[in-house]
């Protein structure tokens, strides 16, 4: 394999697993130096695994930027987490870029990119480069009969599989290749890589009964947080499934009901309580998640965030920063506001009827009480805080530069939902971990493909209300697919999926369902369906004469 962008396979650093990989407290033996095997000769395992799972979210070996695994890219993009979440939002109905001069931002803007598009070339390269580092540790692990390790194989083989579930649906291929050597990755189709993380999943979740390496039955406790279990590889089967039309051209819809029951069947549970004046809902996104046992239940697979210990300018830090500044609240990183990110006019309409609805004012609480949602999140107005004077703001997006244009996202936070879980570490990095999966998926996973097989039935309509019932707004009486696509924004909006939505609908590229500034034009246009799918950058065919370019490319 071709390493031109990689600075080190295998970074030396230290690493501290408590808080900055993922992997829970319970293995404090995690604090480990990684050693680059082009330079070292000992092999150092735990210390491997603390930089598999923190490299969801950090960029290289000091925190925040400096000695960056990909040293011919800006570190700052390159979190892993971080370009998922712009390769799925950027270009959907949810959020705008205010800065639309930086490189490659109005392709993602615009739906409009191509092959050698920068943050799409960065993306791929990300997920090849994490790969490799699971690679490298089931190459140097093979053969063990240690339980521990057992399942920590099985825990790199199910990133792994994540990585893959990314090349699937960003790109409908993917660079194959399960072993660290200097061999080319092979192109592996859509469909055969489908089959590839499926088999992968049901062998670490124990649907084989010959599988020594298997996932914990949960790490639904406060000792096991963080890990990867059976429930999450569960989670990731029903998404599969629930995408299997798109992947591999035969719906599989009584599949994903099947492994979204798994899940609601579990030891996982929904967010259903208030808790110190703040709402089941909030509680999911602020920086004491992964301690409040409220909203830890819900999380089934969280990337680990530390303002003082993981520090990237990925993970929350990017959902918090990018969406304040300019009079908004601060979140709890005062100082960290980029002004970058705000919401698109059809995210707004996904809670009120008309613009003309929404109440100019600070308040955000304001903003959600007039929806009638607890997730309506937004801020509307103005201030003059700490002698920074903000423009007022409007609910149109007309100005597409302009960050008071629009309202403001203000669903993940900084702060704290109980101060005896102590208080936000740092003022520039957050602590709120990113709930990559969380049960409120498996709800409408189901509820989505019992309505593909039986049409708006009383169940499909039952499994909706649950999440609306959570949210304190309106009961549906009946439901229609626009409802059900809708709902996956109004439940996920700026979590990193909205774009596989809109795609598995058929509404991502449609001149039929339009949002402001799609395909370049305020009103909205339909673009080509070349757009479903990324291009395999154009440096990488260059580089792997094994990969085929996506059609239209």
């Amino acid at each position: 394999m071709k390493f031109r962008y990689f600075k080190n396979i295998i970074p030396v650093a230290v690493v501290s697993l408590l808080v900055a990989g993922g992997v829970s407290s319970c293995t404090k033996d995690l604090d480990q130096s990684i050693q680059d095997p082009q330079t070292n000769t000992v092999f150092d395992a735990t210390g491997l695994l603390a930089k598999i799972y923190a490299n969801l979210t950090i960029t290289g070996t000091v925190g925040g930027s400096g000695n960056a695994d990909m040293s011919q890219f800006d570190e700052g993009n390159s979190s892993m987490y971080r370009r998922i979440f712009e390769a799925n939002e950027l270009c959907s109905d949810e959020c705008i870029w205010t800065w639309q001069g930086d490189a490659g931002i109005p392709e993602l803007t615009n739906i409009s990119w191509n092959s050698s598009h920068g943050y799409n070339e960065l993306t791929y390269y990300r997920l090849m480069y994490n790969i490799t580092l699971c690679n490298y540790y089931l190459d140097q692990t093979e053969g063990s009969t240690d339980a521990q390790m057992l399942q920590n194989r099985a825990e790199v083989r199910f990133i792994r599989a994540l990585h893959y579930y990314y090349f699937i649906d960003l790109y409908g291929c993917a660079p194959y290749k399960l072993h660290y050597n200097d061999e080319l990755p092979e192109y592996i189709s859509r469909g055969d890589c489908f089959n590839f993380v499926v088999s992968e999943l049901k062998d670490i979740n124990g649907e084989n009964a010959e599988s020594k390496e298997l996932l914990l039955e949960n790490a639904n406790s406060a000792e096991n947080y963080g890990r990867a279990d059976r429930v999450a590889a569960n989670m990731l089967l029903a998404r599969l499934y629930l995408n299997a039309k798109v992947y591999t051209g035969t719906p599989q819809w009584a599949t994903a009901q099947a492994y979204a029951q798994k899940v609601i069947d579990s030891s996982y549970k929904l967010c259903t309580e208030s808790k110190n004046g703040f709402s089941a809902y909030q509680q999911l996104f602020m920086g004491d998640n992964g301690e409040n046992a409220n909203a830890r239940q819900e999380i089934i697979f969280p990337i680990r965030c530390d303002g003082a210990t993981s520090r990237s300018y990925g993970g929350s830090v990017y959902t918090i920063a990018s969406t304040t500044g300019n009079g908004t609240p601060d979140q709890g990183i005062a100082k960290s506001q980029w002004t970058c990110n705000r919401s698109r006019e059809a995210l707004v309409k996904k809670f009120f009827s008309s613009l003309n609805d929404v109440p100019l004012t600070c308040d955000v609480d304001a903003v959600m009480k007039a929806a009638g949602d607890d997730r309506a999140r937004f801020f509307s107005g103005w201030s003059e805080e700490k002698g920074v004077i903000a423009n007022e703001r409007t609910t149109s997006t007309e100005e597409k530069t302009t960050f008071s244009a629009g309202l403001g996202i203000m669903k993940w936070t900084n702060y704290y939902c109980d101060p005896n879980n102590g208080a936000p570490k740092d003022v520039s990095y957050s602590d709120t971990d990113v709930p990559l999966f969380r049960v409120a998926e498996a709800y409408l996973t189901l509820a989505e493909a019992t309505f593909r097989l039986e049409g708006p039935s009383a169940q499909v309509v039952t499994l909706i209300n649950v999440l609306r019932s959570r949210a304190h707004t309106t009961p549906f009486d009946d439901v229609t697919e626009l409802d059900i696509c809708d709902e996956w924004c109004r439940e996920f909006y700026f979590e990193g999926r909205r774009r596989s939505d809109l795609i598995r609908f058929g509404y991502f590229t449609s001149g039929d369902y339009l949002w402001d500034w799609k395909g370049g034009v305020y009103t909205g246009t339909g673009v080509s369906d070349i757009y479903n799918l990324y291009p395999i950058p154009a440096n990488e065919l260059n580089a792997n004469h094994n990969m085929i370019q996506n059609k239209g490319y």
